[in-house]
């Protein structure tokens, strides 16, 4: 087996568990592994520390499969990754819903391998070389081990060109005689509310699942008021809202699919339509339009995308994120509340607060921060993988 050997004293994290090494720390390499293939990592002193995935162009060298010497990479090794992470999530409680992460990178032992679950479908992420080396393994023994026909795979996002691997999409595992054209989305129950998820064209792999507790968590706060849905995606938040009894609801977003798909979700639920707003356009802009116009709301969620995926990119992100919640804060009536979220792995909670607290001193408003939010318990976060914190949210009280 081919192996890196890292410089002197860079094999503290690893010896703290954390399951990447950067190009920076490796002093050899011994072998010609190809894309994916597993090495073993080897302190300067020769000692063992890890057996890893390689992956020559990323700056993240190599991502740790396991740290036991008598642990071999092979399919066995992600059987059992596959039943652990199967029966964490049967221990968790996550009915009423078909829908959930089955398996969440890192922090379930698999690096760059997500996997959801929509009712009878799988859909597969592989954003990582390791993951790519393995993915038809793992295809088969997601099936063996979940009883399911079908996993589609998005393995679209932007990380895989660091990695050196094209995008791939479409259905890499189905029943005969079906008709898969028909077939790239579905519709999931979660907390009583239906919801048609687009498998094929929607973001990340069709639904936000790590809002689900958030979602529910609006359902408390949203009755009699004026809400409005910023960056509301397919209308998760929206459904939920209206299906509280909030008075009004205005769902913004720059895509017009996807509010096409959050008005089906609407009448879906048969929810009244006439208490639903629909507006298309950039949140930036429109939320400036409501504050010229002296508009006014009780709630207002912003649920933005990914401003900073890195820590380089996180002062340019910190801007965009104090203008939309600085614009909410005006446009919130007295005793108005704001859910506020940023899935930014760049910015971290104690950044994002202070980033909150400098938007409403320039806002000239008060608030309190009456709630802290993240992301629900099937997007586990590995205690020697703090990356995997990525959602922060918070709910503040106007006052």
């Amino acid at each position: 087996m081919s192996a890196i050997t890292l410089k002197l004293g860079r094999e503290k994290s690893l010896l703290r568990r954390h399951p990447w090494i950067f190009s920076g720390a490796i002093a050899r390499l011994d072998g010609n592994p190809i894309l994916g293939e597993t090495v073993d990592l080897l302190a300067a002193n020769g000692q063992f520390l890890a057996r890893a995935a390689y992956s020559p162009n990323s700056q993240i060298r190599a991502r740790v499969w396991t740290f036991d010497p008598g642990e071999p990479v092979e399919a066995d090794f992600f059987r059992r990754q596959i039943l652990r992470a199967i029966a964490g999530r049967a221990g968790l409680g996550l009915a009423p819903t078909d829908a959930f992460r089955l398996i969440n990178a890192e922090s379930d032992g698999l690096p760059g391998l997500i996997v959801d679950r929509y009712a009878d479908t799988l859909v597969l992420q592989s954003l990582t070389a390791g993951s790519e080396f393995w993915k038809e393994t793992i295809a088969d023994l997601l099936l063996e081990l979940t009883g399911l026909g079908r996993i589609y795979e998005r393995s679209d996002a932007d990380v895989r060109e660091l990695e050196g691997l094209p995008p791939k999409c479409g259905f890499i595992r189905y029943p005969e005689n079906r008709n898969l054209a028909e077939e790239a989305n579905g519709v999931i129950t979660e907390n009583g509310l239906k919801f048609k998820v687009d498998f094929a064209g929607g973001h990340k792999t069709g639904f936000y699942l790590d809002q689900r507790l958030n979602r529910q968590h609006l359902r408390g706060l949203a009755g009699g008021r004026d809400v409005l849905d910023c960056f509301c995606y397919t209308g998760g938040f929206s459904v939920y809202a209206l299906a509280s009894g909030a008075k009004s609801v205005l769902s913004v977003d720059a895509s017009a699919a996807a509010l096409a798909l959050c008005r089906e979700n609407v009448a879906l639920n048969a929810l009244p339509s006439d208490r639903h707003t629909l507006l298309e356009g950039d949140v930036f802009q429109l939320l400036r339009k409501f504050r010229d116009e002296a508009r006014s709301f009780d709630l207002i969620i912003l649920d933005p995308p990914k401003f900073a995926p890195t820590v380089a990119q996180a002062e340019k992100a910190a801007r965009g994120y104090k203008d939309i919640n600085l614009l909410a804060f005006k446009l919130l009536r007295p005793g108005g509340i704001l859910m506020t979220f940023s899935c930014s792995g760049g910015i971290d909670a104690g950044l994002f607060q202070k980033i909150l607290a400098s938007a409403a001193l320039d806002a000239g408003v008060e608030a309190q921060i009456v709630e802290h939010m993240s992301q629900a318990p099937d997007h586990p976060v590995a205690l020697n993988f703090p990356e995997g914190a990525y959602l922060k949210g918070l709910i503040c009280l106007k006052i």
